[in-house]
């Protein structure tokens, strides 16, 4: 009898073999169609932006030149006056950087695999990501560019012959170049996006095209789920209603939720750059609820975004309606004064303000301001003046025909002031990575800008940034009137950001210098938004005090400031109370509509939601 063992034990191996082969074979095959989905899909979105581009020339021209001209309004470094750098030196250091390269490629190459994938030392977030230490090639690339990034900016910092306003130019602007050109920023050198392509079989770099184009149309970029909040429904909630407006500005009485409140209402001011709920994104983060229901009679000022009808609004009209607020809370309630809250752009308006007030004899409309990270003097205002070059404010000339500048310049700029977190970071995330949105309140407000009037932006520019003049006693006149910060007494409190990019700690502390009467100033952690948006209850963050009535400088407050953790509020409220504590009952005109002004239209109005 023949033996069969042998094929039987062939048989199955050929089977098994087989049937793997036509799996494998099978699963190619699905996976090439997929990926030749994915790239009709992409070739036919591509197309279909290209023809709504060419149906609608001005869209094509928005979209291609929006972030473009506008990034390119800070001097480029070509423009550096490089050649003020002796020769010799140029040549010494090129040597120098040619010399080290050659050094440090020279050990990686001599240290074999073990030294191209040691895991990337650094603290950049961007390469955290265990591709970058689990690949050789991706280690040694994030390895180059941090060698670069370091080399360049060296070489920035040691560049003689230029003035410290070029060489701040120079290094913020290289900074943001190589940020740009970042491996991150790039499909094929970022192991966290060919993972993602893999794993999503194409999906995720067709989902971030999507984006992308989106995006292009919009002529901005995303942060946050578009369709996650709507004004009244989850964010700008605290009751309210509309209760006086003019064409620049409407004001919101806001509901009493306790049985007495201050005799002395307060009034806020927000920044016109953004919209005003800010403070007020919901009910645990809301400024506004909080003052509320700590017994203060609060109004709100909601201003109207610019559009060509106020191609000729000045500061001179912010300020005026500063004091027709004031003056209409007054009325309204019979009162004699008023609190201030000035935030921002508004706090620097609010000083205009109260220095015009005291050239009038009229001061005593105010019982206190307070500012939240403003500057009065710009000598020290940070990157923002590189910003204010003759180009730069040629560009805004052009770009304000209209009568006002469109808010998604301002809107870049302030991105470019942190191109790595609001500019980088959402290129990988929403472009390569193809994530979906996050719903994300304080990033969804901040991409809802408002424009701005073109002489008001021009002159502030000019006046304030450019020459400095609201700290040089009648250099500048409001209604015909010169004004001099030396002359407001107006008790203040001065909260500035640690961490404040738009408002330096340093420019916002020479309010302390200018102003004349008794001043507080508190040192918030976190910058220009969180650091005043930070409820009590969150327990977040900390904020530095000092009562020492001797300090002069910020050197001297910091040196002698106590820290307390959590939110600055309740220092202030203290702070408030103390300046006019009587109480009266939450009754008649204390209530929205229920006294000389009735109301137009519930909280948070019309201008809120106009775009």
């Amino acid at each position: 009898m023949a033996d069969k063992s042998g094929e039987d034990a062939v048989g199955p191996g050929l089977e098994q073999a087989g049937q793997d082969l036509m799996e494998g074979t099978q699963n190619l095959l699905e996976q090439m169609q997929q990926w030749g989905f994915v790239t009709l899909r992409a070739q036919q979105l591509l197309a279909e932006f290209a023809a709504e581009q060419l149906a609608d020339g001005h869209l094509a021209e928005q979209s291609e030149t929006m972030m473009r001209r506008w990034m390119e309004g800070a001097d480029a470094p070509a423009r550096y006056r490089l050649s003020a750098q002796d020769p010799m030196d140029v040549m010494r250091r090129q040597s120098e950087m040619i010399t080290s390269s050659f050094e440090y490629w020279g050990k990686l190459m001599t240290s074999g695999l073990d030294g191209w994938n040691q895991p990337v030392e650094t603290r950049d977030k961007r390469f955290r990501h265990e591709g970058w230490d689990n690949h050789p090639v991706f280690a040694a690339i994030a390895q180059a560019y941090q060698f670069t990034v370091e080399r360049m900016l060296a070489w920035a910092d040691d560049i003689d012959g230029l003035d410290p306003d070029m060489k701040a130019k120079l290094r913020f602007n290289l900074s943001n170049a190589l940020d740009a050109v970042s491996p991150t920023n790039f499909a094929m050198t970022n192991p966290q996006v060919l993972e993602r392509a893999y794993e999503t079989r194409g999906e995720s770099l067709l989902k971030g095209l999507e984006h992308m184009l989106s995006d292009l149309r919009k002529g901005q970029l995303t942060h946050t789920d578009p369709n996650a909040f709507e004004l009244g429904e989850n964010i700008a909630t605290t009751p309210g209603k509309v209760v006086h407006e003019t064409p620049l500005y409407q004001l919101i009485h806001y509901a009493p939720t306790t049985d007495k409140v201050l005799k002395t209402p307060l009034v806020v001011f927000p920044p016109w750059i953004n919209r005003f709920y800010i403070l007020d994104l919901n009910e645990k983060k809301s400024f506004v609820k909080w003052v509320v229901d700590q017994g203060v009679s609060l109004f709100m000022v909601s201003w109207k975004s610019a559009d060509a009808s106020m191609a000729d609004v000045e500061w001179d009209d912010y300020v005026a309606a500063q004091i027709d607020a004031i003056d209409t809370i007054r009325d309204a309630l019979g009162v004699e004064q008023v609190h201030t809250i000035g935030y921002c752009v508004a706090g620097t308006t609010l000083a205009a303000t109260l220095a015009l007030l005291a050239e009038r004899d009229e001061a005593d409309k105010v019982a206190s301001a307070t500012f939240f990270t403003a500057q009065v003097d710009f000598e020290e205002a940070g990157d923002l003046l590189l910003f204010t070059g003759d180009e730069h404010m040629q560009l805004v000339e052009q770009l304000s025909e209209p009568g006002y500048l469109d808010g998604r310049y301002m809107a870049a700029t302030f991105n470019m002031l942190r191109g790595r977190d609001l500019i980088w970071n959402y290129v990988v995330t929403n472009y390569l990575l193809g994530e979906d949105y996050p719903a994300f309140d304080l990033l969804h407000w901040n991409g809802d800008t408002t424009n701005l009037p073109r002489k008001w932006h021009r002159s502030y520019l000019d006046d304030l940034y450019r020459e400095n003049k609201l700290v040089k006693p009648g250099a500048i006149r409001i209604d015909g009137t010169p004004i001099d910060l030396g002359k407001i007494e107006t008790p203040a409190y001065i909260q500035a950001g640690k961490e404040d990019h738009i408002a330096p700690l340093a420019s916002v502390w020479k309010l302390m210098d200018h102003l004349s009467g008794e001043k507080r100033f508190v040192l918030a952690g976190s910058g220009h938004i969180a650091g005043v948006v930070n409820p009590p209850a969150a327990e977040k963050y900390q904020h530095w005090t000092n009562e020492d009535a001797g300090v002069e400088t910020l050197d001297e407050f910091i040196a002698g400031a106590s820290e307390t953790k959590g939110s600055w509020w309740p220092d202030w409220i203290k702070w408030l109370r103390d300046q006019a504590p009587e109480e009266v009952p939450a009754k008649g005109g204390r209530k929205p509509g229920k006294g000389k002004l009735k109301a137009i239209e519930d909280a948070p109005g019309r201008y809120v939601k106009s775009r």
